[in-house]
């Protein structure tokens, strides 16, 4: 079912599983003596965006963008400046004791570093098992054949519970943080850059654990990425960001056959292709100058002094919004608002 869905795009029959509504981060620079805060690092500056029950939102942009940061705000691992975080109809940005512990049991995260997450003096057996615990779940002998179940769930051995971390290789320790992050049976998952630290073959094999688990759980993905590549095969939709704002936001198919926005453009054009012989069949756009400070952002459009099409006087004055131009392909520009006017 989720493969259909996967093959086919954006299925407007499901209903918003998460709904995020202007969500600022900002985090503080403070400085002297009584360590006063004198500016603030706006990485993640007023982004808006749903995800449907059973798909996989991919977040891509350069590093220090602010998806991760996007990831961690969602899920209140990182406390948010402002907005509002909707899960299954319920803010939780205002929920407090038990009513966000309780919630936190249907949404979990994979981090980027399987290693650093894990505790090295903790066999993994009892790390996949400690949220069972947090939460009271089941008695210890039910809580040990639940880890064991989760092992064989992501292609992992029953002894490998009594084994610790650096034991691991690091595609080993990552199915081990996608069995923790399971533990719980969560409806919603952020996956930050969970592949990335991994070699090729090691990524095809994780990809596809996550995507059979998505499968056969009915799971729904935040997929936080800077391979293009990877997004392509794994997203049912894909959202662009740039210096803490979202750019545009579309089908996986449509935006990667049909991108509008400059700067994904830009990064469309960067994705290696293998075949050698290809190479010179498409373009290479270079982006002149260095990204901008998230402490002082650009007035107006944040990728105006890096973008070739800019339009003088506004593109450096007004803020772009972020517009539906058709089929749910959410575009923020003046050069594409131009253009289809």
């Amino acid at each position: 079912m989720i493969e259909a869905q996967r093959q086919s795009g954006y299925d407007n029959a499901k209903k918003d599983l998460v709904v995020v509504k202007d969500m600022v981060k900002h985090f503080p620079i403070r400085g002297g003596l009584l360590q006063r805060v004198q500016a603030y690092v706006k990485a993640v500056d007023g982004v808006s965006f749903t995800i449907k029950q059973g798909e996989t939102l991919g977040l891509v942009g350069e590093s220090g963008c602010g998806k991760t940061t996007v990831g961690r705000t969602l899920l209140r691992l990182t406390p948010p400046t402002s907005g509002q975080v909707l899960f299954e109809g319920r803010d939780i940005f205002t929920l407090q004791g038990k009513a966000l512990k309780d919630i936190r049991k249907d949404m979990q995260i994979v981090f980027q570093d399987p290693y650093s997450s894990l505790d090295p003096r903790m066999p993994v057996g009892e790390s996949i098992m400690e949220g069972l615990v947090v939460h009271g779940i089941g008695s210890p002998e039910e809580r040990w054949e639940k880890v064991i179940h989760l092992l064989r769930m992501v292609n992992l051995e029953d002894f490998h519970a009594k084994r610790y971390p650096h034991e691991f290789s690091g595609g080993q320790r990552q199915r081990i943080g996608i069995a923790r992050a399971l533990a719980l049976e969560p409806k919603f998952i952020v996956a930050d850059e969970p592949v990335s630290a991994l070699d090729v073959s090691v990524q095809a094999q994780v990809l596809n654990i996550l995507m059979d688990l998505q499968d056969q759980l009915a799971l729904t993905y935040l997929f936080v990425a800077h391979n293009l590549s990877v997004v392509e095969h794994i997203s049912t939709r894909v959202a662009v960001m740039y210096l803490g704002k979202m750019v545009e936001l579309a089908d996986r198919h449509e935006i990667f056959a049909h991108p509008l926005h400059p700067y994904t453009r830009a990064l469309m054009s960067a994705i290696p292709i293998a075949d050698p012989r290809k190479a010179g069949s498409r373009a290479r756009i270079i982006l002149e100058g260095d990204v901008p400070s998230p402490i002082n952002p650009p007035q107006g459009c944040h990728f105006h002094p890096r973008c070739s099409y800019a339009i003088k006087g506004l593109c450096d004055q007004e803020e772009p919004v972020l517009k539906d131009y058709g089929s749910g392909h959410l575009v923020a520009c003046w050069l594409v608002d131009r253009d289809a006017a």
